[in-house]
This record gives structure tokens, C-alpha cells and sequence, in this order.
């Protein structure tokens, strides 16, 4: 099943957009927000799983994808972002879903479990807690601010390959998944698909805040929680602390994978089917 790509504006006028994946209205939808440096494109094969069983909306963040870039940077940050959210919940008509988010997404649907708790259906953080780790985020914040501007596709992965953390993906991964990084520009040359003024912002926030009181206001919806086994970002430490706030939140460690995983992992796949079908 193919989706539909939607655009509509935020409160601002800034136009924003997402991927639209058909499915029975009376199930709850999945929406779907990405990483940092990701997109809406992250969830295809998450999607194509839950095909006409469910509906699933994947979000590109404002200056990532296909959505627009603002004029000031001040627009990027928690609070802008969690807006663009709700204001997408909004102009999609899904008043409340199963939230999935990986990384800068999963800690944007853990403060929406503040604002807006009836939002939350259930919860899945994809390599995220409530508190990140400074040498993780001193890495992003690195790759985010660099457009390395490349010649081909091959090279894009060859330059993922030696940035990243490590990833468990065979070479139609690494291909899918730096196509979904990386795009052409006029000058012939691969550029990143995310705003790298966003680097700016980041170093101007400081630390990344502590977000267990926004942790513990989803304690009302079903929780799951993916690592991966060699995270720089959610510590072990984390981990076992988050698990003993919720012992009944689902768990998988995805062996030899840094941040974060992809979510196709057969480790992931199994577990988190089951936790979106226990879902309503």
C-alpha cells in the first residue's frame, strides 16, 4: 500500500508535511516522529506491516523531509516542535494515537504526555529516555551541523558507515537508509534532508533536560522501549531505571546496534507487532 503524502500549515503558516498510511477508523492510529536528522520515510517498512490494519501517519518534523524551513532557527526546539505535533494531530484529524518515536521524537512524545495526556495511546521510544547522555548528544550535535556534500549514493553510504554508531544492516539497508539521509541537489552533489542550522540550536540549549516527571505522565498508556545494545544516548543505566518505573513496559535490546535502530530488526519486529495488535 502506497501512502499519501499530505501538507498543511501549523499555526505560523510554515508548511508542514507528512505520510499518510490508509487504514480502518476504528483503530487507533499510529503516528510516527522521527529522529533529528530523519523523516517521515523511516517508517515505510513499519507502515507496509500495519497496511490497511491500521492508519499510520508519519510526521516530517519542520526542516527535515518535505517539510518546510523556517526563516529563523528559533522556530526549531521542543516547544516549536511539540506544537507542530499537535497542530498535525490536528489537521489530520487524529485527536489521539499510538505515538512512536525515535530519539528527538520519543522525547517529543513524552512531553506531549504532559500537555496533552489524552493523546496518548501508547507509547513506543525507540533509543530514547528521560535523560540523555552528554557524549551522545555532543555526537549528534556534530552530524547534524555537517553537509558533507557528496557525489553519489555510495558515497553517502561509505560516509554514514564511518560516522555512525554501529548499525546491523545488510547493503540494501545501508542504501535504503542513506537515500533516506541524503538527497541530490542542483549542484549534482548529496546534501543532508534535515536543516543543518539546526546544529545551532543544539549548542545553544545546552544539556538536554530530564524528563522523568514527563516519563512517569505516560503512565496511564502501554509503554515499550527499544535499545540499542551499543546506544550512546540511552545509557544502560537508563534503561534499568526506566524498567523499574514501568516493570510492565515491554523491552528489546537490539544486540550490536548503536543509535538507533531502524525498527526492522528481527529482534524489534515480533515484539512490537505484538505491542501495536494488543492496541485497539
Amino acid at each position: 500500500m502506497s501512502p499519501r503524502r499530505v501538507a498543511f500549515h501549523a499555526r505560523d503558516g510554515l508548511r508542514l508535511s507528512a505520510l499518510e498510511y490508509p487504514g480502518p477508523a476504528h483503530r487507533t492510529p499510529i503516528l510516527c516522529l522521527s529522529g533529528l536528522t530523519r523523516s517521515a520515510a523511516d517508517f515505510e517498512v513499519l507502515a507496509a506491516r500495519h497496511a490497511l490494519t491500521r492508519r499510520v501517519i508519519a510526521l516530517d518534523h519542520a526542516g527535515h523531509g518535505e517539510s518546510a524551513r523556517p526563516a529563523e532557527i528559533a522556530r526549531y526546539g521542543i516547544p516549536n516542535s511539540l506544537a507542530d505535533v499537535l497542530d498535525a494531530m490536528a489537521a489530520l484529524h487524529c485527536p489521539r494515537a499510538v505515538v512512536l518515536g525515535t530519539s528527538f521524537g520519543g522525547i517529543l512524545a513524552m512531553v506531549l504526555a504532559v500537555f496533552r495526556p489524552t493523546a496518548l495511546a501508547g507509547l513506543v521510544l525507540n533509543d530514547i529516555g528521560p535523560h540523555v547522555e552528554d557524549i551522545g548528544l555532543d555526537h549528534v550535535q556534530n552530524f547534524v551541523g555537517l553537509d558533507p556534500a557528496l557525489e553519489n549514493l555510495e558515497a553517502c553510504v561509505a560516509h554514514l558507515q564511518r560516522t555512525l554508531p554501529p548499525m546491523p544492516m545488510d547493503e540494501a539497508g545501508w542504501l535504503r537508509f542513506a537515500a533516506n539521509t541524503f538527497a541530490p541537489g542542483g549542484d549534482g552533489r548529496w546534501h543532508p534532508r534535515w536543516d543543518t542550522r539546526i546544529a545551532q540550536v543544539l549548542r545553544n540549549s545546552g544539556k538536554a533536560p530530564e524528563l522523568w516527571p514527563a516519563f512517569g505522565a505516560a503512565g496511564h498508556a502501554p509503554m515499550m522501549l527499544v535499545r540499542g545494545e551499543l546506544s550512546d544516548l540511552l545509557s544502560p543505566e537508563t534503561a534499568a531505571r526506566m524498567r523499574r518505573e514501568r516493570p510492565d513496559m515491554t523491552f528489546v535490546n537490539v544486540p550490536r546496534c548503536g543509535h538507533s535502530p531502524m525498527l526492522d530488526e528481527p529482534q524489534v519486529v515480533p515484539a512490537l507487532d505484538r505491542f501495536l495488535h494488543a492496541i485497539p
